[in-house]
């Protein structure tokens, strides 16, 4: 599964703090964050990283202050020929993206989408808790505790939360129809396992972080080739959009 954690207007320096863990096969090709734009898409570039098999994203922003990001949800038995969730985070920027996600649900693979419009939003919350997004959001709270004073780096946040391979206790796996051993696997913020002969584990690890500015800093460690690179991109809030 993919993990995320965030905060919103409670850092005396940025307006939002977020913390995402992609997990993935690392069979999948993948590209590192970039600006891009989906072909047949209008509206503005995309910054995130892109599937290359199904074309979409996992989670991105705009330079107008728009983000999405999704996690997938474990199905015991997945939907064949499921359209790629990553489509919807692309199509988030369009004016009626809602209308398509409504129209589009039954097609594409169960998932669940944060909207974020940097300039106007409502915090979200979790409705299913479980080990370790407990676990990350207690220690997300202690960081930003720990630095409540001071511009926070990115790369020492993602280093200190997002590795952490701490499982649950078996007897606190949740019961979402999958194999159990499987499900205790999965149950760490950092994840690295095998499925039969297939690696799956976490792919990428990225921080972004809105200062009151309007400067925006995405940080990404994404594993490829077997090596774990370092990406950081920075752009200014189009604040007229």
């Amino acid at each position: 599964m993919c993990i995320a954690a965030w905060t919103w207007q409670a850092h005396p320096a940025y307006g939002l703090l977020l913390l995402f863990n992609r997990d993935e096969y690392h069979s999948r090709p993948t590209r590192p964050a970039q600006w891009w734009a989906a072909a047949g898409e209008e509206g503005e570039e995309i910054l995130g990283g892109r599937d290359e098999l199904g074309g979409g994203t996992w989670l991105g922003c705009t330079k107008g202050g728009k983000l999405a990001f999704l996690t997938n949800v474990r199905e015991p038995s997945p939907r064949d020929g499921a359209r790629s969730r990553g489509e919807l985070p692309v199509r988030a920027g369009r004016v009626h993206w809602s209308m398509q996600l409504k129209l589009q649900r039954k097609q594409i693979s169960t998932m669940v989408l944060i909207l974020y419009w940097l300039m106007c939003i409502q915090e979200p919350w979790c409705t299913s808790l479980i080990s370790q997004v407990l676990r990350l959001g207690q220690s997300f709270n202690r960081f930003l505790a720990a630095h409540d004073d001071a511009e926070v780096s990115l790369k020492q946040m993602v280093e200190e939360l997002m590795t952490d391979t701490v499982k649950a206790d078996r007897s606190a796996v949740p019961d979402t129809g999958v194999d159990p051993d499987w499900e205790y696997q999965l149950s760490s913020i950092f994840i690295d396992t095998k499925k039969g002969q297939a690696r799956y584990g976490t792919r990428s690890m990225a921080a972004i972080g809105v200062k009151l500015d309007g400067e925006v800093t995405f940080y990404e460690r994404s594993l490829a080739s077997s090596l774990w690179n370092e990406n950081v991109v920075q752009f200014e809030m189009d604040m007229a959009q």
